[in-house]
Protein backbone atom coordinates (compact mmCIF):
# COMPACT_ATOMS: atom_id res chain seq x y z
CA UNK A 1 0.00 0.00 0.00
CA UNK A 2 1.06 3.34 -0.75
CA UNK A 3 0.03 6.78 0.55
CA UNK A 4 0.80 10.40 -0.63
CA UNK A 5 0.85 13.42 2.27
CA UNK A 6 1.91 16.55 3.18
CA UNK A 7 4.73 17.19 5.75
CA UNK A 8 5.04 20.49 7.10
CA UNK A 9 8.13 22.16 7.50
CA UNK A 10 8.75 26.31 8.40
CA UNK A 11 5.98 27.00 6.03
CA UNK A 12 6.76 24.58 3.39
CA UNK A 13 4.11 21.40 2.36
CA UNK A 14 6.77 18.94 1.16
CA UNK A 15 4.82 16.36 -0.97
CA UNK A 16 5.62 13.19 0.33
CA UNK A 17 4.78 9.11 -0.61
CA UNK A 18 4.90 6.37 2.01
CA UNK A 19 5.45 2.77 1.09
CA UNK A 20 4.19 0.33 3.48
CA UNK A 21 5.88 -3.11 4.66
CA UNK A 22 4.44 -5.65 2.29
CA UNK A 23 3.70 -8.62 5.65
CA UNK A 24 6.77 -11.26 5.70
CA UNK A 25 6.14 -14.47 6.76
CA UNK A 26 7.93 -15.90 9.94
CA UNK A 27 9.45 -18.98 9.89
CA UNK A 28 6.63 -20.67 11.43
CA UNK A 29 4.54 -19.49 9.03
CA UNK A 30 2.30 -16.68 10.85
CA UNK A 31 3.07 -12.86 9.86
CA UNK A 32 5.31 -10.95 11.04
CA UNK A 33 4.00 -8.16 13.36
CA UNK A 34 7.37 -7.08 15.27
CA UNK A 35 8.68 -3.44 14.22
CA UNK A 36 10.27 -2.56 11.15
CA UNK A 37 12.94 -0.96 9.22
CA UNK A 38 12.22 2.65 7.67
CA UNK A 39 14.23 4.27 4.70
CA UNK A 40 13.76 7.95 3.61
CA UNK A 41 15.18 8.41 -0.04
CA UNK A 42 17.08 11.95 -0.31
CA UNK A 43 16.98 13.32 -3.94
CA UNK A 44 19.55 15.02 -6.07
CA UNK A 45 19.90 18.60 -7.58
CA UNK A 46 16.81 19.86 -9.04
CA UNK A 47 15.11 15.96 -8.56
CA UNK A 48 12.25 14.59 -7.12
CA UNK A 49 10.79 11.69 -5.36
CA UNK A 50 10.14 9.83 -8.53
CA UNK A 51 13.49 10.05 -9.79
CA UNK A 52 15.11 9.73 -13.33
CA UNK A 53 13.47 7.00 -15.30
CA UNK A 54 11.34 6.30 -12.06
CA UNK A 55 13.96 4.69 -10.32
CA UNK A 56 13.18 5.90 -6.72
CA UNK A 57 9.34 4.66 -7.34
CA UNK A 58 11.14 1.16 -8.46
CA UNK A 59 13.39 1.40 -5.39
CA UNK A 60 10.79 2.07 -2.80
CA UNK A 61 8.55 -0.44 -4.48
CA UNK A 62 11.73 -3.19 -3.98
CA UNK A 63 12.30 -2.18 -0.08
CA UNK A 64 8.43 -2.46 0.68
CA UNK A 65 8.35 -5.66 -0.86
CA UNK A 66 11.21 -6.43 1.52
CA UNK A 67 9.83 -5.33 4.35
CA UNK A 68 10.53 -1.67 5.13
CA UNK A 69 8.44 1.25 5.53
CA UNK A 70 9.78 3.75 2.80
CA UNK A 71 9.50 7.49 2.72
CA UNK A 72 10.35 9.37 -0.42
CA UNK A 73 9.95 12.93 -0.85
CA UNK A 74 10.55 16.31 -2.64
CA UNK A 75 12.78 18.46 -1.24
CA UNK A 76 11.25 22.19 -1.13
CA UNK A 77 11.15 23.98 -4.55
CA UNK A 78 11.22 20.62 -6.20
CA UNK A 79 8.77 17.81 -7.50
CA UNK A 80 5.81 18.56 -5.79
CA UNK A 81 6.43 20.29 -2.97
CA UNK A 82 6.08 24.21 -2.87
CA UNK A 83 8.85 26.88 -2.34
CA UNK A 84 11.75 28.36 -3.58
CA UNK A 85 14.81 25.67 -4.08
CA UNK A 86 16.85 28.53 -4.98
CA UNK A 87 16.64 30.68 -2.06
CA UNK A 88 16.89 27.85 0.68
CA UNK A 89 19.94 25.83 0.42
CA UNK A 90 21.88 22.94 1.69
CA UNK A 91 21.29 23.65 5.08
CA UNK A 92 17.27 23.99 4.38
CA UNK A 93 17.64 20.49 2.63
CA UNK A 94 19.47 19.07 6.01
CA UNK A 95 16.40 20.25 8.17
CA UNK A 96 13.33 19.20 5.45
CA UNK A 97 15.50 15.60 5.88
CA UNK A 98 15.38 15.65 9.82
CA UNK A 99 11.64 16.31 9.35
CA UNK A 100 11.26 13.58 7.68
CA UNK A 101 12.63 11.19 10.19
CA UNK A 102 10.73 12.78 12.60
CA UNK A 103 7.46 12.06 10.74
CA UNK A 104 8.66 8.02 10.22
CA UNK A 105 10.16 7.88 13.74
CA UNK A 106 6.77 8.63 15.29
CA UNK A 107 5.40 6.12 13.73
CA UNK A 108 4.64 3.10 16.26
CA UNK A 109 5.94 0.36 14.22
CA UNK A 110 9.11 1.42 13.19
CA UNK A 111 12.10 0.35 14.64
CA UNK A 112 14.42 3.11 15.93
CA UNK A 113 17.40 0.89 15.64
CA UNK A 114 17.10 0.59 11.94
CA UNK A 115 16.38 4.37 10.48
CA UNK A 116 18.28 4.22 6.91
CA UNK A 117 18.99 7.34 4.55
CA UNK A 118 18.93 6.68 0.88
CA UNK A 119 20.78 9.25 -0.73
CA UNK A 120 21.61 9.85 -4.38
CA UNK A 121 24.04 12.52 -5.86
CA UNK A 122 23.56 15.68 -3.84
CA UNK A 123 21.26 13.52 -1.87
CA UNK A 124 23.89 11.35 -0.85
CA UNK A 125 25.75 14.95 0.97
CA UNK A 126 22.93 15.97 2.26
CA UNK A 127 21.97 12.26 4.22
CA UNK A 128 25.74 12.41 5.54
CA UNK A 129 25.35 15.87 7.26
CA UNK A 130 22.06 14.70 8.55
CA UNK A 131 23.39 11.45 9.54
CA UNK A 132 26.13 13.70 11.17
CA UNK A 133 23.63 15.82 12.93
CA UNK A 134 20.78 13.52 13.78
CA UNK A 135 21.55 10.24 15.44
CA UNK A 136 18.36 8.35 14.62
CA UNK A 137 20.26 7.88 11.60
CA UNK A 138 21.85 4.23 11.74
CA UNK A 139 22.64 3.39 8.28
CA UNK A 140 23.51 5.45 5.19
CA UNK A 141 22.69 3.70 1.87
CA UNK A 142 24.94 6.39 -0.72
CA UNK A 143 24.49 6.22 -4.21
CA UNK A 144 26.53 8.14 -6.67
CA UNK A 145 27.26 10.68 -3.87
CA UNK A 146 28.50 14.00 -4.28
CA UNK A 147 31.56 14.65 -2.21
CA UNK A 148 32.19 18.52 -2.70
CA UNK A 149 28.69 20.01 -2.96
CA UNK A 150 30.17 23.93 -4.06
CA UNK A 151 32.84 22.20 -6.67
CA UNK A 152 30.11 19.51 -7.67
CA UNK A 153 27.28 21.96 -8.48
CA UNK A 154 29.05 24.30 -10.27
CA UNK A 155 30.77 21.82 -12.67
CA UNK A 156 26.99 21.05 -13.33
CA UNK A 157 25.23 24.06 -13.70
CA UNK A 158 28.80 26.09 -15.43
CA UNK A 159 30.87 28.41 -14.26
CA UNK A 160 29.54 30.97 -16.50
CA UNK A 161 26.09 30.33 -14.39
CA UNK A 162 27.58 30.68 -10.90
CA UNK A 163 29.59 33.97 -11.99
CA UNK A 164 25.87 35.11 -13.34
CA UNK A 165 23.96 34.31 -10.28
CA UNK A 166 26.96 36.47 -8.69
CA UNK A 167 26.68 39.66 -10.34
CA UNK A 168 23.02 39.67 -11.08
CA UNK A 169 21.61 37.84 -8.24
CA UNK A 170 20.44 35.03 -9.61
CA UNK A 171 20.41 32.24 -12.63
CA UNK A 172 18.69 29.92 -14.73
CA UNK A 173 19.19 26.63 -14.49
CA UNK A 174 16.82 23.76 -16.04
CA UNK A 175 13.71 26.31 -14.86
CA UNK A 176 15.29 26.34 -11.63
CA UNK A 177 15.91 30.29 -10.80
CA UNK A 178 19.67 29.78 -8.59
CA UNK A 179 20.26 32.72 -6.12
CA UNK A 180 23.94 32.96 -4.68
CA UNK A 181 22.51 31.63 -0.90
CA UNK A 182 22.35 28.94 -2.66
CA UNK A 183 25.66 28.16 -3.61
CA UNK A 184 27.00 30.19 -0.46
CA UNK A 185 24.81 27.13 1.45
CA UNK A 186 27.22 24.72 -0.68
CA UNK A 187 30.70 26.04 0.33
CA UNK A 188 30.10 25.29 3.92
CA UNK A 189 29.46 21.77 4.40
CA UNK A 190 32.45 19.42 3.59
CA UNK A 191 30.82 15.46 3.65
CA UNK A 192 34.15 13.77 3.31
CA UNK A 193 35.67 15.75 6.49
CA UNK A 194 32.38 15.14 8.18
CA UNK A 195 31.94 11.37 7.35
CA UNK A 196 34.08 10.24 10.16
CA UNK A 197 31.38 11.30 12.27
CA UNK A 198 28.88 9.07 11.28
CA UNK A 199 29.07 5.57 13.31
CA UNK A 200 26.96 3.80 11.62
CA UNK A 201 26.78 1.40 8.75
CA UNK A 202 27.66 2.57 5.18
CA UNK A 203 27.00 1.22 1.75
CA UNK A 204 28.57 2.96 -1.41
CA UNK A 205 26.95 2.13 -4.82
CA UNK A 206 28.79 4.23 -7.84
CA UNK A 207 28.54 3.40 -11.42
CA UNK A 208 32.09 3.75 -13.72
CA UNK A 209 30.32 5.30 -16.31
CA UNK A 210 29.05 7.99 -13.97
CA UNK A 211 29.29 11.56 -16.20
CA UNK A 212 28.25 13.61 -13.60
CA UNK A 213 29.94 12.52 -10.27
CA UNK A 214 32.94 10.45 -10.55
CA UNK A 215 33.13 6.99 -9.33
CA UNK A 216 36.74 7.99 -7.53
CA UNK A 217 34.56 9.70 -4.95
CA UNK A 218 33.10 6.42 -3.50
CA UNK A 219 36.37 5.29 -3.69
CA UNK A 220 37.60 7.60 -1.29
CA UNK A 221 34.58 7.82 0.53
CA UNK A 222 35.46 4.15 1.82
CA UNK A 223 38.72 5.06 2.56
CA UNK A 224 37.48 7.99 4.77
CA UNK A 225 34.86 6.05 6.38
CA UNK A 226 37.18 2.71 7.32
CA UNK A 227 39.07 5.04 9.35
CA UNK A 228 36.56 5.17 11.82
CA UNK A 229 36.34 3.31 15.60
CA UNK A 230 33.18 1.45 14.96
CA UNK A 231 30.79 1.14 11.92
CA UNK A 232 31.44 -0.48 8.88
CA UNK A 233 31.60 0.54 5.54
CA UNK A 234 30.92 -1.70 1.98
CA UNK A 235 31.08 -0.62 -1.90
CA UNK A 236 29.15 -1.55 -5.11
CA UNK A 237 30.75 -0.52 -8.14
CA UNK A 238 28.54 -0.94 -11.17
CA UNK A 239 30.29 -1.32 -14.63
CA UNK A 240 28.94 1.26 -17.12
CA UNK A 241 26.47 2.89 -14.85
CA UNK A 242 25.88 6.04 -15.54
CA UNK A 243 24.29 8.64 -12.83
CA UNK A 244 21.09 7.94 -13.12
CA UNK A 245 21.65 3.96 -13.12
CA UNK A 246 19.42 4.88 -16.50
CA UNK A 247 19.05 1.48 -17.93
CA UNK A 248 16.87 -1.95 -16.40
CA UNK A 249 19.76 -3.98 -16.02
CA UNK A 250 21.51 -1.52 -13.71
CA UNK A 251 18.43 0.07 -11.89
CA UNK A 252 18.50 -3.58 -10.85
CA UNK A 253 21.50 -3.99 -10.10
CA UNK A 254 21.11 -0.67 -7.66
CA UNK A 255 18.30 -2.08 -5.76
CA UNK A 256 19.61 -5.72 -5.32
CA UNK A 257 22.82 -5.04 -3.76
CA UNK A 258 20.84 -2.15 -1.83
CA UNK A 259 18.18 -4.71 -0.90
CA UNK A 260 20.94 -7.53 -0.13
CA UNK A 261 23.05 -5.40 2.05
CA UNK A 262 20.32 -4.57 4.62
CA UNK A 263 18.94 -8.11 5.01
CA UNK A 264 22.80 -9.44 5.48
CA UNK A 265 23.11 -6.17 8.35
CA UNK A 266 19.36 -7.46 10.01
CA UNK A 267 20.71 -11.11 9.82
CA UNK A 268 24.31 -9.82 11.51
CA UNK A 269 22.12 -8.12 14.16
CA UNK A 270 19.47 -10.98 14.94
CA UNK A 271 22.26 -13.60 15.31
CA UNK A 272 24.63 -11.40 17.57
CA UNK A 273 21.24 -10.26 19.72
CA UNK A 274 20.58 -14.02 19.79
CA UNK A 275 24.38 -14.90 21.10
CA UNK A 276 24.41 -12.11 23.24
CA UNK A 277 21.37 -13.19 25.36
Amino acid sequence: MEKQLILRHEGLELTATLHYPVEVESKKGSKDSGKRQAIIICHGFIGSRVGVDRLFVKTARALAEQGSFVLRFDYGGCGESNGDYGSLGFDAMVDQTRTAIDYIAGMDCVDPRRIVLLGHSLGGAISIMTAVKDKRVKRLVLWSPVAYPFNDIVRIVGRGSYDEAVQSGSTDHAGYTLQPVFFDSLMQHQPFQSATRFGGEVLLVHGTSDELIPVDYSFLYQKVFWTRSEGLCDKEIIFQANHTYSSRPHQEEAIRVTTEWLERLDRQQQEWHHWSI
